[in-house]
């Protein structure tokens, strides 16, 4: 018998074991690459639970991560001879309505920042029918796409590609719950340690419970928005300061004449904010629009190829068996392949629009779009008219011949805060769980859980049956392996 799930799926290399199936029945070498049209077309390898079942996973969302875990077990039972009500029994639990990936962001000539040969599958079996390469092969774009001469799709094309690849697995779904925690489900009679897991859900609609009792569990959970405390009382309080993730769905609502003179204003200096800048400033051709970073300018994505080879699956081991203090300094390095950078032609065409910008502007006169630089964002608050006020540190003198302001109140009619993400949310869906627990790291910034290099949670030994459960972690290990982890 395969044991357990092995190693849980990740965008860059979903590669999964599959739970309690017959080794000597699985084909898990790369198959031909089959001819089907359409995913209708294709035999269903997994099945459908019955309420109630014990499972033998459920995965705590279902965006690429999770998707990629069930690319890896659809791949794995191709092919196989295992009847179908003996293959791993799994099920998918995300909140929202329906499939979405980064709705908010998905601005038109965006593109991913990553290859297209990262996708799914490609890495862990280049014959797998969930490549890119197949879905353009299957939606009659590979010629087309081809002719792009690109590596990096648009962000509106790999949101249909993960939707499409999400398509298959309709059956396994559970839309529109979401999950309250994870608790003990059993003792073993024998050991009498814990040998599978009750995961508690909540209906978005109903409010209802729901429970699922399973053997393992990835939490795949993505993150939140990360609203800095100083900011967290305006963001909270007026409607018209958005986090960059609600930025296409809610902007519009909030400014909905596209020839308006409007002021905004967007926060940070990464990626999604260099992008928003620059695609406000099309969709609002008429509008003032000031990016505020802390720095002196906009920095490029160091993507050259040494340096991403810390995204080679290999090196995530080698940065888990450093030295804390070893690792802790590689991330801070590594940091230029994806925090606070912008890709260089993003940076090239910012410039040029602001270049283009000034050749028609009279001299002196006030910049329809700008970079504000050397402001730290302090507070947010409402002026009388509802407009938002953007209260700023100002260190343009510390840094320039400049009779500036050291503080700043700046207007505009909406903010967009492009300020990251926080990962922590399996720390409350798992607080049940926290007496079974090895002992935890990082006790001194709160409760952390460890996790192995195959990204497992350590439980205390003898406390959870490791051959029958476990937890899997996704998208929230960046302390222990480095900013290329899953």
């Amino acid at each position: 018998m395969v044991r357990s799930i092995h190693r849980v799926a990740s965008l860059d290399e979903p590669t999964v074991v599959v739970a309690n199936l017959p080794s000597n029945n699985i084909d898990r070498s790369p198959q031909y690459l089959p001819q089907a049209s359409s995913h209708t077309e294709w035999a269903r390898v997994l099945p459908s639970p019955s309420p109630g079942e014990l499972l033998d996973l459920v995965c705590i969302g279902f965006g690429p991560a999770a998707i990629g875990i069930g690319v890896a077990l659809q791949d794995a039972c191709e092919g196989s001879t295992v009847p179908l009500s003996y293959r791993p029994k799994v099920a998918f639990i995300e909140r929202q309505a329906g499939f979405a990936w980064h709705v908010g962001m998905q601005l038109p000539g965006a593109k991913m920042q990553i290859s297209f040969i990262k996708d799914l599958a490609t890495q862990r079996n280049p014959r797998s029918r969930f490549t890119f390469l197949n879905y353009l092969w299957t939606k009659g774009r590979l010629n087309q796409y081809a002719n792009l001469n690109t590596f990096r799709p648009s962000r509106i094309q790999y949101q249909d590609y993960l939707n499409w690849c999400a398509d298959s697995f309709l059956d396994l779904v559970h839309y529109g719950e979401e999950v309250i925690d994870v608790s003990p489900s059993r003792q073993s009679s024998q050991s009498q340690s814990v040998d599978s897991f009750l995961v508690t859900c909540r209906d978005v609609k109903s409010g209802s419970s729901i429970h699922y009792r399973t053997r393992h569990v990835v939490v795949a959970a993505g993150g939140r928005p990360n609203i800095p405390s100083a900011l967290a009382h305006g963001y909270s309080a007026q409607t018209n300061i958005i986090h960059s993730s609600q930025c296409m769905t809610t902007l519009p609502h909030i400014l909905p004449d596209l020839g308006s003179r409007y002021r905004i204003a967007v926060v940070g200096g990464g990626q999604s904010g260099a992008e928003i800048f620059s695609g406000v400033q099309r969709a609002f051709p008429n509008a003032q629009t000031s990016l505020i970073i802390r720095g002196g300018a906009l920095r490029p994505t160091d993507d050259s190829p040494f340096v991403n080879e810390i995204f080679d699956p290999e090196q995530i081991a080698n940065m888990f068996h450093r030295k804390d203090h070893l690792r802790a300094a590689s991330i801070i390095k590594d940091k230029a392949t994806n925090y606070g950078v912008v890709r260089l032609e993003l940076i090239e065409r910012i410039y040029e629009d602001l270049y283009a910008q000034s050749l028609l502007s009279p001299p002196g006169s006030r910049p329809q779009n700008r970079i504000l630089r050397y402001r730290t964002v302090t507070g947010l608050k409402s002026s009388p008219s509802g407009a938002a006020i953007v209260m700023c540190d100002n260190a343009t003198s510390q840094y320039e011949k400049s009779d500036e302001p050291v503080h700043d109140q700046l207007e505009f009619d909406a903010v967009i805060l492009a300020t990251g993400y926080v990962r922590d949310l399996h720390l409350e869906m798992l607080k049940p769980l926290h007496q079974l627990a090895a002992q935890p790291t990082g006790a001194s910034e709160g409760f952390e859980w460890r996790v192995s290099e195959d990204y497992r949670v350590v439980f205390e030994s003898g406390k959870v049956d490791s051959s029958q459960a476990g937890i899997w972690l996704q998208g929230c290990n960046e302390k222990t392996h480095g900013v290329s982890m899953p």
